[in-house]
C-alpha cells in the first residue's frame, strides 16, 4: 500500500494511492496516521477496505508527511561509502546516531525556509522507515515485523551549525522545515527489498545526487537493531539512513542552497519531493 496524508498543515485527512495513482480519502475508516493506527492489525484492516468506494481527495490538494505525531527522529551519518569518502573521512565502525526534531518534519512539497544566521544551507537525499510497533532490543532478523513502511526524506542541513557549533549535529539538522518526508509512505508488502532502489537529487535541474541503495554500509535491519541497543522506538518514530554521494558541501568549490533554489528528490518505487527554498519568515 502507498499510504498517504493530505490536506492544509495542522488539518491533514489520512489516504491510500489506488491503482489509478488518485489518492482516496480514508478519513472514515481511519482518523490520522499516527502511531497508533500504522500497527500491523491497523495495517491489516485497511488492507481489506475496498479503496474504489472511498471518496477521492480535490485534485491538487497539498500533500503532508505520511505519518503524524512523531515524537523520535533519528538519523544516521555517513552510511553510504561513496559519500564518507567524498567528505575525507573513514568508513565508521559503526553506525553514526545523531537526532532531528520532530518539529523539522514538514511535507514533501512545503517550501523550505532558510532559518535565521545561515549560509550553508545544503541537500541529503535518503531512505527513511516509520516504525509500526514499540521496537526495543531488536533483532536484526526481525526488523521488518517492526517497520510501518518506507519514505523519502531530505535531510536538509546547515553546515555550519552541523560542523562549527561544537559538534554537535543536531543543531545542523533541526530548523523549521528541514525534514521534508512523503509524498507516501510504502508498506513493507510493496517493498520486499529497500536495499536496491536507485535515488537522485537536483537543484534547479543539475543533476547533484545519483546513487543507490545498494551501497548503503549498515542496511536497514542492522539499523534498527542498533539503535533499539539505546532507546525505544515508539509506532510513528522515524529513522532516516543516511545519503549518497554529491552533498554541497563536499564539492570542490562547495555549493550551497540559495533562496529560490529548487531541490528536486526521487528514489525509485518511493515517489518524488520538489522543494522551493524560501526566505525566512518570522
Amino acid at each position: 500500500m502507498k499510504l498517504v496524508r493530505f490536506g492544509e498543515l495542522g488539518a491533514e485527512k489520512p489516504g491510500i494511492v489506488d491503482s489509478a495513482g488518485k489518492i482516496r480519502d480514508l478519513s472514515v475508516h481511519v482518523p490520522d496516521f499516527t502511531g497508533q493506527y500504522l500497527s500491523p492489525a491497523s495495517l491489516d484492516a485497511i488492507r481489506k477496505i475496498d479503496v474504489s468506494k472511498l471518496p477521492l481527495a480535490p485534485d491538487g490538494v497539498r500533500i503532508g508527511a505520511p505519518v503524524a505525531g512523531t515524537r523520535t527522529f533519528i538519523a544516521i551519518g555517513l552510511n553510504y561509502a561513496d559519500h564518507a569518502k567524498e567528505t575525507g573521512q573513514e568508513i565508521p565502525a559503526e553506525p553514526i546516531l545523531f537526532n532531528k526534531a520532530a518539529s523539522c518534519i514538514c511535507g514533501p512539497f512545503d517550501d523550505v525556509m532558510n532559518p535565521k544566521n545561515s549560509d550553508r544551507m545544503d541537500w541529503e537525499c535518503e531512505i527513511a522507515f516509520v516504525i509500526g510497533t514499540r521496537a526495543r532490543y531488536v533483532k536484526a532478523a526481525e526488523a521488518e515485523k517492526y517497520i510501518a513502511g518506507y519514505t523519502i526524506c531530505n535531510d536538509v542541513s546547515e553546515r555550519r551549525w552541523q560542523m562549527k557549533r561544537n559538534g554537535q549535529w543536531v543543531k545542523g539538522k533541526s530548523a523549521e522545515t528541514f525534514g521534508p518526508l512523503g509524498p507516501w509512505l510504502v508498506t513493507p508488502d510493496e517493498l520486499p527489498d529497500p536495499h536496491n532502489l536507485g535515488m537522485s537529487l537536483d537543484v534547479n535541474g543539475a543533476r547533484k545526487q545519483q546513487g543507490s541503495t545498494s551501497t548503503m554500509i549498515f542496511k536497514i535491519p542492522e539499523l534498527l537493531a542498533y539503535v533499539t541497543e539505546f532507546m525505544v522506538l515508539e509506532p510513528g518514530d522515524v529513522i532516516t539512513t543516511g545519503t549518497p554521494p554529491g552533498v554541497g558541501s563536499a564539492r570542490k568549490p562547495p555549493e550551497y542552497l540559495q533562496v529560490g533554489d529548487v531541490m528536486t528528490l526521487q528514489i525509485e518505487k518511493l515517489g518524488y519531493q520538489r522543494q522551493v527554498v524560501v526566505p525566512f519568515k518570522a
